[in-house]
């Protein structure tokens, strides 16, 4: 199984993101599931939503609390 940090971190990062809109850390927590997703012993399903939600995340249009 992959690093808890990297989930941990990927984690953390969406939160940020969805508290505050940072698009930062949405391409950074984007970053980190694609590596996640390299990982060989990765089960199918849980590939295919880290693949989602790193797509969705990389998507995403400005709304950074800062850049208003």
């Amino acid at each position: 199984m992959p690093s808890s940090h990297l989930w941990a971190g990927a984690l953390s990062l969406l939160l940020i993101h969805e508290e505050t809109g940072c698009v930062h850390s949405a391409l950074n927590a984007a970053r980190l599931l694609e590596q996640l997703i390299e990982i060989e012993d990765l089960d199918d399903d849980t590939r295919r939503l880290c693949e989602r939600a790193s797509s969705r995340l990389t998507r995403q249009e400005p709304r950074h609390a800062c850049a208003a």
